[in-house]
């Protein structure tokens, strides 16, 4: 998706440099012209087919036309109601906060290894104690280890 985007994206900016020699009016015609083929596509798909647009295809129509005013995109021709296309800015801005904000590493984080290196000599020097005692004395040092981890390091003794 993020190569085809980029191809969207590169044809755009020379179809936009295409725009800077030619006139007002014939940029006028232009528009008209392709507003006429949207009317034309509509009217042969008929009322209740709808277009599908590809994930590159509406991340690149909704960053053109979201810089435009809710006014100006009722004016505009288009295949979307602007309300999609805003739905679709959004959706867009939803993954990419979303994207940032998870966590780099899903679960518990791993014991630090000198707490790791504590534990298995407090089990080796204390036969006797069970992982409820030795997390006890852990917290007496102000240690704070998950009592999975000593069950685990425990298990790895015996």
């Amino acid at each position: 998706m993020l190569l085809r985007l980029a191809y969207l994206a590169a044809t755009n900016a020379f179809a936009a440099l295409r725009l800077l020699p030619m006139g007002d009016r014939d940029k006028d015609v232009e528009i008209l012209v392709l507003r006429h083929q949207i009317t034309v596509l509509e009217r042969q798909l008929g009322a209740d087919a709808r277009v599908r647009f590809a994930p590159e295809d509406r991340a690149l129509l909704a960053a053109l036309l979201t810089s435009l005013s809710r006014e100006v995109l009722r004016r505009v021709r288009l295949l979307v109601r602007p309300d999609t296309v805003l739905r679709w800015h959004r959706d867009l801005m939803k993954r990419r906060h979303a994207r940032t904000c998870r966590p780099k590493r899903r679960g518990r984080p791993p014991t630090v290894r000198s707490i790791r290196v504590l534990i298995l000599r407090l089990v080796r020097e204390n036969p006797g104690w069970g992982y409820r005692r030795v997390h006890g004395e852990l917290t007496t040092l102000g240690i704070k280890v998950e009592l999975q981890a000593l069950v685990n390091a425990v298990d790895i003794t015996d």
